[in-house]
Formats: structure tokens, C-alpha cells, sequence
């Protein structure tokens, strides 16, 4: 109680959030060694994805090497966290993930090739994981095309959306305080969190049908860093500023809730996303030889289940 309402009517804690040399000026021993400890898992990050776009321009066939860099780049550019330059980032590397799978399999010609008379099941996360009565959908150009433009409209419209929020924050406008119907804050976050849904979609349909013929290719693993960046950056980024706003997240000047709350975000992904950024760098390291067909996978797998019922029998 005492530290309620030393929140709630310490008027420090309705000022402004204190700018970085003033919160440097500040740090006791304990500080100086977190944040530079923190500086430096920034960095280290950073030079490991540099050293590792270096490698990929160098080994990589020219049609994966735009795809991965994009994609391996999610965690260590998460760590920096510049708002707009990851909110834009992430959007793209949703798309680039499905456009990585396809390419993994050969591109689109060799995708088509080899799963002719074959379909999608769209009964997956995280939009339809319970309806499992839907039907497949075939793999057609048509159908393939409708699975990218469903995971490139959020890399455009977040581009948009990000640069309106920019506009009507700056005449006042947009504030995230503010979740009432007549804020634009609520209503511009709901519909960029219906596109984020539908641009996941696609990407979890094609990894569920070709998760098997890269399985060699360290694909499971791969969509679980993917995943984890996903859950990291967004969701417990938006948990913390939601808890800040509400108070639970207690002002302890010169930081306000709502800073606080952005700086222990903060702490936390750059420790998670450097974890992140030394596994993806050894999951990416390799030599990209071709993979078996997915007819081949189809008929190892078709064996495999043939064997399998004469020993039983």
C-alpha cells in the first residue's frame, strides 16, 4: 500500500521520462555494470550478424542469400529495439520466412513441381488451429500467390500504419495510454494485431507442409527461433507496457511506470535476443547443398510406413 501510493501521488512520477544523460549521471556501481554489460550484448549481437551477413554474401546461392540475412537479422536488430526501424523489420521478416521455405525447396517452379496434386491444410495456427474440418486447399500458382500477398500485406500496411501513428502522435492524437473507442491508439493497434494474425497464417501453412522435407535443413528448429523472436519482441513487449500504463509496474523516479516499464523491455531482449542471435548463428551455418525432392520425402516416408505394417503383421 505504502508503495502505491508513493506511485500514485509522487508528483515525480507524473513528469516526463528523464532524458539518457540524465539517467547516466545518475548510475550507482550496480547500473554502470548492468548497462555496459548490456552495451556490450548489444554489440557482440550485432557484430555476429554482421560477420554472419558477411559469410552468407560469400557461401549462399544469390536466390536465398537476401531472404536469410533478412531473417537472421530479426533478433539482433530486436536487441537495438529503434521503434519504428523493428516494428517495420519485423513485418518484412514475416514474409521473408515464407518466401526462405520456398526457396529452401528450390523456388517457386520446383515448389509447384513437386507438390502438384498436393494441397494445403489451413486447419493450423493461429488462425483456424480449431477448426479442423476445413478442407485442403490445392497448391496451385493461384493459391501459392494468395499465401505470399497474405503475409506481404503486413509488411506493407505496418509500414503505413507506423507512419500515421507517427503523424497523429505528433499533433497529439495518438497516445497508448488512451484505450478508449474515441483513441486512435485502440483502434489502430486492434487492426494491426488482425494483420499480424493473417500474415502468420500463411507462414504457418507452408511450414506445416514443409517441415518434413527440410527437416535435414534444421527447419523445426529454424520457425522455433522465428516463433521465440516473434513472442519476445511483440507479445511480452506489449504484456509489460500494458502492465506499466495500468500502475502494476511501480514509478521509481526519475522513471515513470511507463518508462520503467519500456527500460526493463528493454533489459530483457537484449539478453534474450543475443541468446537468440548465437543459436540462429549456428542453425544458419552451413553448407547449402540441394535437399531431397518432397517426392522423395513422400516415398521414404511411404516406405518407412510400408515396413512398418508387415513386422507388425
Amino acid at each position: 500500500m505504502e508503495m502505491s501510493n508513493f506511485t500514485l501521488f509522487d508528483p515525480r512520477c507524473r513528469e516526463e521520462a528523464p532524458f539518457a544523460i540524465d539517467v547516466i549521471m545518475q548510475l550507482d556501481i550496480f547500473g554502470i555494470v548492468l548497462f555496459s554489460v548490456l552495451t556490450l550484448m548489444a554489440t557482440v549481437s550485432m557484430l555476429v550478424f554482421t560477420e554472419e551477413c558477411i559469410y552468407i554474401y560469400k557461401k549462399v546461392p544469390p536466390n536465398k542469400k537476401s531472404v536469410i540475412i533478412w531473417v537472421t537479422g530479426a533478433a539482433p536488430v530486436s536487441s537495438i529495439k529503434l521503434w519504428i526501424c523493428v516494428c517495420v523489420y519485423f513485418a518484412i521478416v514475416v514474409f521473408k520466412f515464407l518466401i526462405l521455405m520456398i526457396e529452401e525447396v528450390g523456388g517457386d517452379n520446383a515448389f509447384l513441381r513437386h507438390s502438384e496434386n498436393k494441397s494445403f491444410k489451413i486447419s493450423t495456427g493461429p488462425c483456424c488451429c480449431c477448426c479442423p474440418c476445413l478442407p485442403n486447399v490445392p497448391i496451385t500458382p493461384g493459391s501459392l500467390f494468395i499465401l505470399k500477398l497474405g503475409s506481404y500485406q503486413f509488411a506493407l500496411l505496418k509500414l503505413v500504419l507506423t507512419i500515421l501513428s507517427i503523424v497523429l502522435w505528433s499533433n497529439g492524437n495518438f497516445n497508448l495510454a488512451d484505450v478508449s473507442a474515441t483513441g486512435a491508439a485502440i483502434w489502430i493497434n486492434s487492426f494491426i494485431g488482425v494483420l499480424t494474425i493473417i500474415a502468420l497464417w500463411p507462414v504457418a501453412i507452408m511450414f506445416m507442409h514443409v517441415r518434413e522435407a527440410l527437416r535435414t535443413l534444421k527447419m523445426v528448429p529454424k520457425y522455433a527461433m522465428y516463433q521465440l523472436v516473434l513472442i519476445l519482441s511483440q507479445l511480452q513487449t506489449a504484456v509489460i507496457n500494458i502492465l506499466a500504463m495500468n500502475g502494476t509496474i511501480a514509478c521509481t523516479p526519475p522513471y515513470t511506470s511507463q518508462a520503467r516499464g519500456y527500460l526493463m523491455s528493454q533489459q530483457l531482449l537484449i539478453v534474450e535476443m543475443f541468446i537468440i542471435t548465437l543459436v540462429t548463428r549456428v542453425l544458419y551455418r552451413r553448407q547449402y547443398d540441394p535437399i531431397p525432392d518432397l517426392d522423395d520425402v513422400e516415398e521414404t516416408k511411404t516406405v518407412l510406413t510400408s515396413t512398418k505394417v508387415v513386422y507388425i503383421a
